[in-house]
Order: C-alpha cells, then sequence, then structure tokens
C-alpha cells in the first residue's frame, strides 16, 4: 500500500486520479464584498417574527393569529433587482387557514381579514396593536356569536358572580 504524503496539492490530485494541476501562479485570489447599504425602517424576518404570532389589542386582549402578510413593491414570480427599493408590508392577513393548511392551497382573497400596517405598535413575541379588537372587523364572527347564541343562554350575558 502506498500512501501519498506530499504536501503538494497538485500530486494529491493526480494520485486521485483529476487531471487538475493547480500552481501556485494560478490561484484565485478571494474578492472583497461591498458593505450592504443601511436600511431605512425595521428589518423583519416575516417567517420568524410574524407568522403564527398571537396578536392583541392595545389592551392586551387576544384577536387573531397571522397567518399570512401583505406586501407592496414587488411583483409576484420576478426577482427584485439590486438598487431597487426594498418591499414594504401593508397590512398583516388573518383567516380561516385550517382546511387549506390541512388539505393544500391558499383560501381566495376575499376570506382574508386584513390588519393595516398602520395599525401596528410593537413586535415581539406577540403582535401588539394600537388599536381595540372590537374596532376591527377581525373579530365580528365573536361577537356575533356572543349576541345570537351565548348570549341567549340564560346566564350568558353575564359573569358568574
Amino acid at each position: 500500500m502506498s500512501m501519498n504524503t506530499s504536501r503538494n496539492p497538485a500530486s494529491s490530485n493526480k494520485a486521485a486520479g483529476t487531471a487538475a494541476t493547480r500552481t501556485a501562479s494560478s490561484r484565485v485570489e478571494p474578492t472583497l464584498l461591498e458593505a450592504p447599504p443601511p436600511v431605512a425602517g425595521l428589518v423583519l424576518d416575516a417567517q420568524l417574527h410574524l407568522l403564527d404570532r398571537q396578536v392583541l389589542d392595545r389592551n392586551d386582549v387576544p384577536v387573531t393569529t397571522v397567518d399570512d402578510i401583505e406586501i407592496t413593491g414587488i411583483d409576484f414570480d420576478e426577482p427584485i433587482e439590486p438598487g431597487s427599493p426594498a418591499p414594504t408590508i401593508c397590512a398583516l392577513l388573518t383567516g380561516p387557514v385550517l382546511a387549506t393548511r390541512i388539505f393544500g392551497g391558499r383560501p381566495p382573497e376575499s376570506r382574508w381579514e386584513r390588519i393595516r400596517w398602520s395599525h401596528i405598535a410593537d413586535i415581539d413575541t406577540v403582535v401588539t396593536l394600537g388599536v381595540d379588537g372590537d374596532s376591527l372587523d377581525l373579530t365580528w364572527t365573536e361577537r356575533w356569536v356572543r349576541d345570537k347564541v351565548i348570549g341567549r343562554i340564560p346566564g350568558g350575558r353575564h359573569d358568574p358572580e
């Protein structure tokens, strides 16, 4: 058994059966990368910081969860050209997505409820709104069930004593 103990990369490549030779004069020098431009605004990783986050209103009452985001400044399936302005989030989307997560697909656009980005007050482990949750159309089904179903049950209109 012969072992190649040479430190020359060209001889080890030949021993391994490759035809490539490398000399000191053909060494490729790495190019330095330019520093990224400064970013105006808050930089978010949508999947990490937004999707599936609980949304609370300004009174810390749970409202919904974030199911998707709506972005402006970018065309669908088009590459973003270098130097072009960054896309911006204009709304958080929520809606009936359980069936589409199980069976695949996407709900129709008319089924999404939108939370305007201007209503967002803070993003942390939860997304906090700067408005009351009852002022949004997001909770209409909960209000309807409370008023039309739960409210008709004896004792359903007040807290237990």
